[in-house]
């Protein structure tokens, strides 16, 4: 047993009767065998609290909860205060797990140990048609940042890992504050946390959850997922973690997303230089401020930049800028958008 320390899967699970089955058989066909499964169902409708139940019955590491509380966090907040493991894992009722996936994050903690989280690769899958455009361009970029162990140089990009893939110590979940804060979307939010902690985010190349895409899922339903830039959560960190006031900012990129940011680095009371490559905004006073020209950006002492422009090939040619002018180190920059 101590090269197999007990992991803990906590799931919420709320009306995903339909798929729920699926979602357990790939947890019972996990090769590693020490696992509990905390199962909490937060107020369903439909039979999940059934489905839950019967197979609890069935498998001691299976315990089933119903939560006294609605809502996502609230119901993981019920599963957790059980868990009995050492290792800390979350899974969601409706997707499904690789066979090897809790082994391979095992081994790859046990390399490391406390202090270090380890995250893989995700795909998602749907029942009928295909997944949608955006979702794979999100799957493409997370297995990069995965294979390239990139997620805090990527972090105020998107969420950098995914809530469901990622296995670390309690110890180190605790002092993140667990499933504490209520604040959605809450896999974004601790990754932010992860990264004030200081926790060590070990990438792996290697596929380890099957993420389903349907219409009804949270992300395309809830009100707290409607704006999914999330640019007050990216600020609030960004200023609690990386900004330095006696350093000048520039922001780059003077579409929808540069000026609603420009508004909240306002509201922040931070002064920033704007810049651009549109010659119809550059020299015009855009909320108090007089757009650039990029090629002023070398010309300033030790900036810190934020780009905030939606085109790919936009954040390409601005690469391109950065890695010419080679004045400005890697963790000066971060894409927001």
């Amino acid at each position: 047993m101590e090269k197999q320390p007990l992991v803990s899967i906590v799931m919420a699970a709320k009306d995903t009767a339909p798929y729920i089955e699926e979602c357990l058989d790939s947890i019972l066909n996990q090769t590693y065998e020490n696992w509990e499964l905390i199962a909490v169902n937060d107020h369903s409708s439909d039979a999940t609290p059934e489905i839950l139940r019967a197979y609890a019955e069935k498998d001691v590491r299976i315990r089933f909860l119903n939560s006294d509380r609605p809502k996502l966090i609230p119901t993981l907040q019920v599963g957790y205060a059980e868990v009995k493991g050492e290792l800390i894992n979350r899974m969601d009722s409706d997707d499904r797990m690789p066979d090897y996936k809790i082994q391979v994050l095992v081994d790859e903690w046990m390399s490391y140990g406390k202090g270090h989280v380890i995250a893989g690769g995700t795909e998602h899958f749907v029942d009928e048609g295909v997944v949608g455009d955006g979702f794979l361009k999100y799957e493409r970029w997370l297995n990069e940042v995965a294979r390239t162990s990139s997620h805090y140089q990527q972090i105020y990009k998107e969420c950098a890992i995914p809530s469901h893939c990622w296995l670390m110590h309690k110890d180190d979940f605790d002092s993140v504050q667990a499933f504490d804060p209520i604040i959605y979307p809450e896999d974004y939010d601790l990754c932010f946390r992860m990264y004030a902690k200081g926790l060590t985010i070990i990438g792996i190349d290697k596929l380890l959850h099957h993420w389903r895409d349907r219409s009804d899922r949270i992300s395309r339903t809830w009100e707290e997922y409607k704006d999914n830039r999330y640019f007050d959560m990216k600020l609030r960190f960004f200023y609690e973690l990386d900004r330095e006031k006696k350093r000048p900012l520039v922001l780059w990129g003077a579409g929808r997303n540069g000026k609603d940011m420009a508004k909240l680095i306002q509201s922040n009371n931070d002064q920033f230089h704007w810049v651009c490559d549109n010659g119809r905004k550059i020299g015009k006073d855009i909320y108090g401020v007089i757009m650039e020209h990029f090629d002023a950006v070398p010309q300033l002492e030790n900036p810190q930049i934020m780009i905030v422009v939606s085109s790919p090939d936009g954040k390409i040619e601005i690469q391109k800028d950065l890695d010419r002018w080679g004045k400005v180190p890697v963790k000066d920059y971060w894409f927001f958008a």
